[in-house]
């Protein structure tokens, strides 16, 4: 099969700056503001691989639904560390740990309505 897995997500947003500042804040990502591609800016958050995750395009979403796209995954480390965060910025949250044994997940919204699902083996 050629595909290898999923390379990063875009998220639609008509203020980049306060994007990246919950996905910085929350999660320890890296804003990297990139080169003009086909008239847009480019906005990233790398991870600390550096690799980049998440692309935000400046343009304002259609609706408040996220369309077709249900939610996104990602796999996490650090969960004391990130329940931390969500606590202390006031995210509203939900933990589950008994769905999957050895796994926690943890569902929130990021401040576009995106529903994350944070993914975390037993620690």
């Amino acid at each position: 099969m050629p595909i290898i897995g999923l390379d990063h997500i875009n998220i639609r947003t008509t203020d980049v700056a306060s994007s990246a500042e919950f996905y910085e804040d929350v999660f320890g990502f890296k804003y990297v503001q990139g080169p003009v591609v086909a008239g847009h800016q480019s906005n990233w958050l790398h991870d600390r691989e550096g690799r980049a995750i998440i692309h935000f395009r400046v343009l304002e979403a259609d609706s408040s639904s996220t369309g077709p796209i249900d939610h996104v995954a990602l796999n996490c480390d650090g969960k004391a560390r990130i329940l931390e965060r969500l606590k202390a910025r006031d995210v509203e949250h939900a933990v589950v740990s008994d769905l999957f044994p050895g796994v926690t997940q943890v569902y929130l919204e990021d401040p576009h309505g995106v529903p994350l699902e944070l993914y975390f083996d037993t620690e």
